[in-house]
C-alpha cells in the first residue's frame, strides 16, 4: 500500500474528534453514527488508508476505538490506522481489527517503545515512528536523522520489525511560527531517503497552522514533498485540492503509468458529482 514505487498514500485523518465539538459529545454519548459519514465521505474522494482516533476526555478511549475499528470495517475493505496515545486503547483497536493495521504512533523515548512495540510485534502491524524523543522535536534535519538512526536500530535491530513496515515521520511544523520549517522538514525527508529508504508519512496540515488559504499550502507542500520522498500523508482526504495534487504530482514523477490513476480518479469524481 505503501513505497516509493507505488502512488502517493492518502491517509484520511477525518475519523478524529479533535476541533469537532459536536463529534467528541456524539462519542462521549456513545453514539458513533458520524463515523459512518466519515467513512464514505473519504473513500468517495480516494482515500487510501482511513485514521481511526477517539480521543474523547472523559470517555473510554479504549471501547470506544474498538466499536468505531469494528464499525469502519463493517463500512469499507480500506486498510486502517489505529490512532491513540493510549497504550490500553491501541491494544483494544488492534485487537478488534481485521487484517495488516497501521499503528499510529511510537516516539524514540524507552517507555513509549517498550509499550507499545510488543503489540506492534503481537499483531504483524506498521508503526509510526516519530523524529523525536524524551527531549521534544529536533529543530534540525541532522538531529532528526539521527533520531531516525536510533528507531532503526530499536525497531528493526532488537524487536525485529521489517523495514518495510516501518513508517517515519520526519515532523512537519508550521511555516506560520517558522519561514524555515517546511526545508527542514523536506530536507529531513531527502536525508531519511538516502540514508535509509524508509516510508514516510506526516500531519500534512500542519504546515499551514495559523494561516490563510491552507488548503492552497498544503497542496504544494504535499507536492514538493512527494519529490522528496515522502511516501503517504495524514491529510483531509475529502478536500478536492490536496488530493488532486498528490495524484498530479504522482503522474508527473512517474509513479502514475500512461496517467491510469489520474484518469480513473477523475472519472469517480464525475460519478460522484452526477
Amino acid at each position: 500500500m505503501i513505497g516509493p514505487d507505488r502512488p502517493f498514500c492518502i491517509i484520511g485523518e477525518r475519523i478524529n474528534p479533535t476541533g469537532r465539538k459536536a463529534f467528541a459529545e456524539a462519542l462521549r454519548a456513545g453514539d458513533l453514527s458520524e463515523v459512518v459519514e466519515d467513512v464514505h465521505a473519504q473513500a468517495a474522494m480516494g482515500a487510501h488508508v482511513l485514521d481511526v482516533n477517539m480521543g474523547v476526555p472523559l470517555a473510554d478511549e479504549a471501547e470506544l476505538l474498538s466499536r468505531a475499528v469494528a464499525l469502519v470495517q463493517e463500512h469499507t475493505d480500506l486498510p486502517l490506522c489505529i490512532d491513540s496515545s493510549v497504550v490500553e486503547a491501541l491494544e483494544a483497536g488492534l485487537a478488534a481489527y481485521e487484517g495488516k493495521a497501521l499503528v499510529n504512533s511510537v516516539t524514540c523515548e524507552d517507555d513509549r517503545l517498550a509499550r507499545v512495540l510488543p503489540l506492534v510485534k503481537e499483531h504483524g502491524a506498521a508503526v509510526i515512528c516519530l523524529a523525536n524523543d524524551e527531549r521534544g522535536i529536533p529543530q534540525t534535519a541532522a538531529d532528526r536523522l539521527d533520531i531516525c538512526a536510533r528507531l532503526v536500530e530499536v525497531v528493526h535491530g532488537q524487536w525485529e520489525i521489517p523495514l518495510d513496515d516501518m513508517v517515519v515521520d520526519p515532523l512537519a511544523m508550521t511555516v506560520g511560527a517558522d519561514p524555515q520549517a517546511v526545508l527542514t522538514t523536506l530536507e529531513t525527508i531527502e536525508s531519511i531517503r538516502a540514508a535509509f529508504g524508509l516510508n514516510m508519512t506526516l500531519g500534512a496540515s500542519n504546515v499551514s497552522f495559523g494561516l490563510p488559504g491552507r488548503h492552497a499550502l498544503n497542496a504544494a507542500f504535499l507536492v514538493l514533498a512527494s519529490k522528496a520522498g515522502l511516501t503517504s500523508a495524514i491529510m483531509d482526504a475529502r478536500t478536492a485540492q490536496t488530493v488532486d495534487a498528490c495524484r498530479a504530482a504522482d503522474l508527473l514523477l512517474g509513479r502514475d503509468e500512461w496517467g491510469a490513476g489520474w484518469i480513473a480518479a477523475y472519472r469517480q469524481r464525475q460519478q460522484v458529482s452526477a
